[in-house]
């Protein structure tokens, strides 16, 4: 894969202002002068930056369960450096509609034409939030991608992977905070310092969600990418390897946990950078 875009920074023009030799100006002319200069090496980086910016400026990006918007950080830092103006979805995970809401709220701050990228659950929720106008691609990072009509459960089965192993409590909501737990299923490939600060941080989702049906795919109509994670315990490779072909989407492999936006950011700010551009096509 070819590396990030890197925008040039063209030194500033070497000009003297007075015929004057800058040795023989007075003090405070020269502090003025350094001053000024340095201004115009500032505005002409800033400059060369919006020039070399793609077409397609605006990522919207969308959190799954167990997680929120601070996940996206790592990938965002490179984002900006090429260019992008990036927005963090805050999901409140209590429901496919309130994430979608969430997530139309955002889309319609934007400026111009957005690629939308999901995580894991989040997935689900860019699925329905793409029909949105100015939504121009969709990314899918080991993410779910349920059918029209079909919610994340009833995709689950379809493939052959029903969901197990967590119980919601008595508010109907999925925890995931032990951190060893946290760490072995979503995280191995992170110290485990970190996944223990995660787990602290982590968002329930509410149970219910998953049983909630996408009305209409925005893959049936938009272009798609996925990143495939192959040391993933939380969404078997093979799965996603079906959704990804489902939904036919071009499809990167990387070995990475569920967590790949933390522990391989460069890679996934690079797919994005690459959907961006030829979303902008």
């Amino acid at each position: 894969m070819k590396p990030p875009h890197l925008i040039d920074h063209a030194p500033p023009a070497q000009s003297t202002p007075l015929e004057m030799p800058a040795g023989r100006l007075p003090k405070w002319l020269r502090c003025v002068a350094s001053v000024f200069g340095l201004t115009l090496a500032l505005a002409g980086g800033q400059s060369a930056a919006a020039s070399g910016s793609p077409t397609l400026r605006s990522i919207v990006l969308v959190h799954g369960a167990f997680a929120d918007g601070s996940s996206w950080s790592p990938v965002i830092y490179r984002l900006q450096a090429m260019g992008y103006h990036v927005t963090a979805v805050q999901n409140p995970l209590t429901s496919l509609a309130d994430d979608v809401s969430a997530t139309e709220k955002v889309l319609r701050r934007q400026s111009g034409d957005v690629l939308l990228v999901g995580h894991s659950w989040g997935g689900a929720v860019i699925t329905q939030a793409g029909n949105a106008a100015n939504v121009k691609g969709l990314v899918y990072l080991s993410a779910l991608a349920p059918d029209s009509g079909e919610s994340v459960a009833d995709l689950l089965q379809r493939l052959g992977a029903p969901m197990a192993g967590f119980t919601p409590d008595t508010d109907g909501l999925i925890w995931l905070d032990d951190a060893e737990t946290f760490h072995r299923i979503m995280a191995a490939d992170l110290p485990p310092a970190k996944a223990r600060a995660l787990a602290s941080v982590q968002q329930p989702i509410a149970a219910a969600g998953f049983a909630d049906k996408v009305r209409n795919a925005a893959w049936h109509d938009k272009p798609s990418w996925y990143l495939r994670t192959t040391r993933d315990q939380a969404l078997p490779p093979r799965v996603q390897q079906a959704i990804a072909q489902h939904i036919g989407a071009r499809t990167v492999s990387i070995a990475s946990s569920h967590m790949s936006l933390l522990s391989h950011p460069d890679q996934v700010a690079r797919l994005i950078d690459r959907a961006a551009r030829e979303a902008a096509r």
